[in-house]
């Protein structure tokens, strides 16, 4: 992967909704192989506000065969990034970016026929247009459902898009929207994607044993809801790809257990290549993961949410062991051939090396 970032011109603003906006970026010849993703991914951006590097990601919110480049920014209550791009960005200024990443994705195959089920909630629908657009151009005989919740219907992003999606597909798409403060005639339809309500749509909507993958993304809680009963029906979890923006703190127990596992690390030696350049750093517990370890020792190793959430800190463990806080950015897979996040991170053993060059 590309850690570098980039200088992209921004092409186009639109206002989506009051509080959200879609940013189209120029890619210029030479770099459209770095910036070429796949449905679901993300991009890393990085800006000084304040006197402080900021970093954030954003889904690509288009489908790989569009030929664009393309994201959507719901402003936060208190988000110097996301309150910067709604109030300030315009067409012609540059951002620094990140090539895309991101496992949040599926192996669409032109002559696959499939059903897939999205839940989304807010601006959780910026990946999943991707992969919704993407299933339904690729997958000629596939189906897709869309279940997406929003506070009203004036704050539903790409309502527009999605309609016209589901007037060009009017027979392999479906749309459901759920309103949390407005009531529509229909009863289900009304209030949040929470347990209760999941659990009528999976009981009167769709069938989970005849659905091929779920994609989820959005709030926590809707995310935790869906995934919860999804796993009640005995759903695969190769079936279920969820993709985060925040995470939860940890408990006083996860916290303490971590606190003591980065204390009995310190002063362990690792060997870290980057860029080509191996360098051997020692575990200081006051830096506390791998990754702020490896920054300090001057070393650029990238990062972005330091949560365990977008695995743009990803590296392939070598030699050695490792343990993680928490993992919600790597797959099963990626586990299994060695990859951890460094952000959540910390040495277990002596002679740990661990690439980032993968």
């Amino acid at each position: 992967m590309d850690h570098e970032f980039h200088q992209l011109r921004v092409a186009e603003v639109k206002r989506e909704t009051p509080d959200s906006v879609s940013v189209r970026l120029e890619v210029p010849e030479p770099l459209r192989g770095t910036f070429a993703f796949k449905a679901g991914q993300h991009l890393t951006f990085r800006r000084e506000i304040g006197g402080e590097e900021v970093r954030r990601n954003y889904s690509v919110c288009v489908a790989p065969s569009e030929g664009l480049l393309k994201i959507g920014v719901k402003r936060i209550a208190g988000g110097a990034f996301s309150g910067w791009v709604n109030e300030a960005l315009k067409a012609g200024d540059t951002l620094d970016v990140m090539a895309p990443h991101g496992s949040f994705c599926w192996n669409f195959e032109a002559q696959a026929r499939r059903h897939y089920v999205a839940f989304a909630g807010g601006s959780g629908i910026t990946p999943i247009l991707s992969l919704m657009k993407t299933a339904l151009a690729v997958e000629s005989q596939s189906q897709f459902t869309l279940f997406y919740g929003n506070r009203t219907s004036a704050g539903v992003m790409f309502l527009e898009e999605i309609a016209g999606l589901k007037d060009r597909y009017i027979d392999r798409l479906g749309v459901f929207h759920f309103l949390e403060d407005e009531e529509e005639e229909i009863q289900v339809f009304n209030g949040r994607l929470d347990r209760a309500k999941i659990d009528v749509l999976l009981s009167s909507l769709v069938d989970p044993a005849h659905v091929d993958a779920f994609f989820i993304c959005g709030p926590g809680p809707m995310m935790d809801a869906a995934e919860e009963a999804l796993q009640a029906r005995n759903v695969e979890p190769s079936r279920i790809l969820v993709e985060r923006f925040t995470t939860g703190p940890l408990s006083a127990a996860q916290a303490a257990a971590a606190r003591a596992l980065e204390e009995k690390a310190a002063g362990l030696k690792m060997s870290i290549t980057l860029n080509g350049r191996r360098m051997n750093v020692t575990f200081d517990p006051a830096n506390r993961s791998i990754l702020d370890n490896v920054r300090a020792a001057g070393m650029p190793a990238p990062f972005a949410c330091k949560g365990g959430v977008c695995a743009t800190c990803r590296a392939k463990v070598t030699a050695g062991e490792v343990s993680m806080k928490v993992n919600y950015g790597l797959t099963a897979q990626e586990l299994a051939e060695g990859y951890v996040l460094t952000c959540q991170a910390t040495p277990v053993s002596e002679g740990v090396s661990l690439t980032y060059d993968v």
